[in-house]
């Protein structure tokens, strides 16, 4: 079964760490689509059919917040589950997310931890 990740961060080093992370984890049947902020992220999952979305919080021309809200709009993308990957402090905001049905991993995080969130997702 192929899986189809979308990541969206700002970071291509953290993009590249959790591309490897599903590697060594032995998901060889994985497609990884990357994003560098929200608004590209959105036209990707235009395209493509995604398993789950990777979200990081603080990007630039649209955040994940904002994306998150666009994504949970939409039906043919309200379902795809969802995992927040940041070094978001707020609480506030992090419970924000929390009810649109997001997961949060707060960085840096070890691959077991991104691993186990990621299974229970998928």
């Amino acid at each position: 079964m192929d899986i189809k990740i979308l990541v969206v961060d700002d970071s291509p080093i953290m993009r590249k760490v959790i591309e490897r992370t599903f590697n060594i984890c032995g998901y060889e049947s994985t497609s990884i689509f990357e994003a560098s902020n929200g608004k590209e992220g959105l036209e990707i999952l235009e395209q493509h059919a995604i398993d789950l979305l990777i979200v990081d919080i603080n990007m630039p021309i649209m955040d994940g917040v904002q994306m998150l809200k666009e994504v949970k709009k939409e039906d043919q993308t309200k379902e795809i589950p969802v995992l927040i990957i940041s070094a978001e402090s707020n609480e506030e905001r992090i419970e924000k997310l929390s009810r649109f049905g997001a997961t949060f991993i707060h960085k840096p995080f070890t691959p077991e931890k991104l691993m186990a969130k990621m299974e229970q997702l998928i």
